[in-house]
């Protein structure tokens, strides 16, 4: 146990307060619902000044919104929902944006002036993918009204469904008495000893040691498990094997991530491994393979859908036609209506019950797991996959369909998204994980042996943020591209008055030299390794930057230098979030910000640059000002460790 109390409970002066663990269960759950509160109203204020101020263009910049957009087919899918297609284009077929299933939008034209008129409807969005999107809406009606207007917009609109979830979650682990739900809080948020069942170990020969104890002590848990996967040490192998043996003892499990993107990921694991996944909610990776195991598909597969889809299109017909039809008429179609639509209703139970029966998996996003289709519905295990990214109410809304619950992530990486400072700094982006981590450290297994870096890139990250407890497979502990090649360099810029500017009011940055140095060091080292080589290895390099203003203006650069037109498949230019969970054999992080005052912003947020210089698999050339960051500690530490273990390139004119 010592050593993974260390592991929890050590806590450097630069990490983000963590919450007293002598705080009862129930203040504590106060103390989040009024958080909430506080994120909640900072986000519809923000909304609403978008509406009110932010011109189209800006919105679109932030990949808020399409425009123009084309309106194509429109039918009922598989859920009776009215859908249509719409299609992104134009200019702005390139910005990056925020559109994913389950969101809320509305639609708009240009009036006159800048001012927009919106369309008296919102609907939400069923899936998209690259440029087309699908989305339901909420009456024959709003499809009128969306093909009768001309030169037309899609935005995001304000996600209350989201918030109302997540409050109703709170309010019931609050008010549970007596029940599983009440004892797991008093575990997770108080001092309540987690219950474990003594069983003979199980051998995996294809794990590590410490995968291999991961998921023993899942299996052993009665109430909660903690997987904490540093970058590269086998997280999802872990989560897989343990979601596996666990089906070996329980019939179906629930299996839950903060993102759609998450949750495909472990769902096509689970595929891989044959097990049958019902995916509820539609999924980002948009293939034929995530396609079959979504609940629609699986529901317009079955036996009984062609039946159903008859029924209902003869419902439809009945009641266009009421109104045309004598008294007489009417009553005997009313008959037929009922009729047919008691019929429909017990095929759509018949379906769905068939669905559920098949699945060993039921997977969804935490807040999708109060979907309709799960209400009533209880699982002993629940498996929350990067659960240090969740926020802690998204989770409650899963556990209280559980018996246990199991996490799984890594805390020193990327935290929930918070965008109201004031919650952010009294405690909203903590997560559950983390708590419970630190409240129960026994709970706790640290996957230690990592199979994705070279070790000279892994040690500082394994220093800093997990004690040294790190250590690399000996098949990639020296891994690297070319003969006496260096790991890690840092190319510094100090002196070369390379100046970052505001960008969109002061909400991102850009070093535009900075920019063009690290595309001329990509070039460079690019020609080093050979073109055939790079084409026939299929080599492949990252570019980040904290800053989605020099992201952008990256790859600009790139696209338009033609010395990169072959490789452009093995060219990814993100910022630190868009690279979660990737990695690739050559990053390069463009840190941006150099002034005289030493101001970082959010480079003090350590986690992102945890990930950032973690996701190189051979090679990690960070360029930066060292006169402005080495005043942060960590960075400092990084720049003289890159100094005494890879190389500091000066190009100080």
């Amino acid at each position: 146990m010592g050593k993974f109390f260390y592991l929890c409970s050590a806590k450097r002066k630069d990490e983000p307060f963590m919450q007293n663990p002598v705080v009862p269960p129930l203040v504590h759950l106060q103390q989040m619902h009024d958080l909430l509160t506080k994120e909640y109203e900072y986000e519809k204020e923000s909304y609403r000044e978008q509406f009110e101020r932010a011109g189209l263009e800006r919105r679109i910049r932030q990949g808020m919104c399409w425009y123009p957009v084309r309106v194509g087919k429109s039918y009922y899918n598989s859920l009776n929902q009215l859908v249509v297609e719409v299609e992104r284009w134009g200019s702005n077929k390139e910005v990056e944006h925020l559109f994913e299933y389950g969101r809320p939008v509305c639609f708009f034209s240009p009036a006159s002036g800048a001012k927009l008129r919106y369309l008296g409807f919102s609907a939400t969005i069923s899936y998209v993918q690259d440029d087309v999107m699908v989305v339901a809406l909420p009456s024959a009606s709003a499809l009128n009204d969306l093909l009768n207007a001309t030169d037309i917009g899609v935005q995001l609109y304000f996600d209350e469904t989201s918030y109302r979830t997540m409050f109703a979650a709170l309010s019931e682990v609050m008010q549970a008495k007596n029940n599983r739900l009440a004892s797991l809080r008093e575990v997770l948020l108080g001092n309540v000893v987690p219950g474990v069942r003594q069983l003979f170990p199980i051998r995996f020969p294809w794990l590590n040691r410490s995968q291999e104890e991961a998921v023993n002590r899942v299996l052993a848990a009665k109430d909660v498990s903690i997987v904490h996967g540093p970058p590269g040490t086998g997280k999802t192998t872990t989560l897989v094997e343990a979601i596996y043996e666990t089906l070996h003892r329980e019939n179906q499990v629930l299996v839950c991530a903060q993102s759609n993107t998450a949750v495909d990921w472990i769902s096509e694991k689970l595929t891989d491994r044959g097990v049958p996944v019902l995916r509820i909610g539609n999924p980002t990776r948009v293939n034929d393979k995530m396609l079959s195991f979504t609940y629609e598909r699986r529901f317009e597969a079955h036996p009984d859908y062609a039946e159903l889809w008859g029924i209902r299109k003869a419902i439809r017909e009945i009641q266009s036609s009421l109104r045309k039809r004598s008294r007489e008429e009417r009553d005997t179609a009313r008959n037929r209506l009922s009729r047919l639509r008691q019929r429909a209703v017990e095929l759509e139970l018949r379906i769905d019950a068939s669905l559920f029966d098949e699945a060993r998996v039921v997977a969804s996003t935490l807040i999708g797991s109060a979907n309709r289709l799960l209400t009533m519905r209880r699982f002993t295990t629940l498996f929350i996959d990067e659960a240090a990214q969740a926020l802690e109410p998204a989770c409650w809304v899963a556990i209280s369909k559980a018996e246990r619950v199991i996490f799984a992530g890594d805390y020193q990486q990327l935290p929930p998204t918070v965008k109201c400072f004031e919650a952010q700094r009294a405690g909203l982006d903590r997560t559950l994980m983390h708590d419970v981590a630190l409240r129960h450290p026994e709970v706790v297994s640290l996957l230690n042996i990592q199979y994705r870096m070279h070790e000279d890139i892994m040690r500082f990250s394994s220093r800093w943020f997990y004690h040294g407890e790190l250590q690399a497979a000996p098949e990639v502990c020296d891994r690297g591209i070319l003969a006496w090649d260096t790991p890690v360099v840092w190319v510094d810029t100090e002196g070369l008055d390379f100046e970052e500017d505001q960008q969109d009011e002061g909400t991102s940055r850009i070093n535009r030299r900075e920019a063009e140095l690290l595309v001329l060091q990509l070039q460079v080292y690019m020609e080093d390794i050979g073109k055939e080589r790079i084409l026939e290895e299929n080599i492949d390099f990252g570019v980040i930057s904290p800053y989605k203003a020099q992201v952008y203006y990256l790859r600009r650069l790139i696209k338009g230098n033609a010395f990169f037109k072959p490789f452009r498949r093995l060219i990814t230019v993100h910022t630190v979030d868009g690279f979660q969970g990737q990695e690739r054999d050559v990053i390069l992080i463009s840190l941006v910000r150099a002034n005289e005052g030493g101001q970082i912003g959010f480079l003090g947020d350590l986690r992102r640059m945890n990930v950032a210089i973690t996701r190189a698999r051979m090679k990690l050339i960070i360029l930066g000002d060292s006169a402005t960051l080495i005043r942060h500690r960590f960075y400092r530490e990084l720049f003289e460790y890159i100094r005494l273990k890879g190389k500091v390139v000066h190009l100080k004119t």
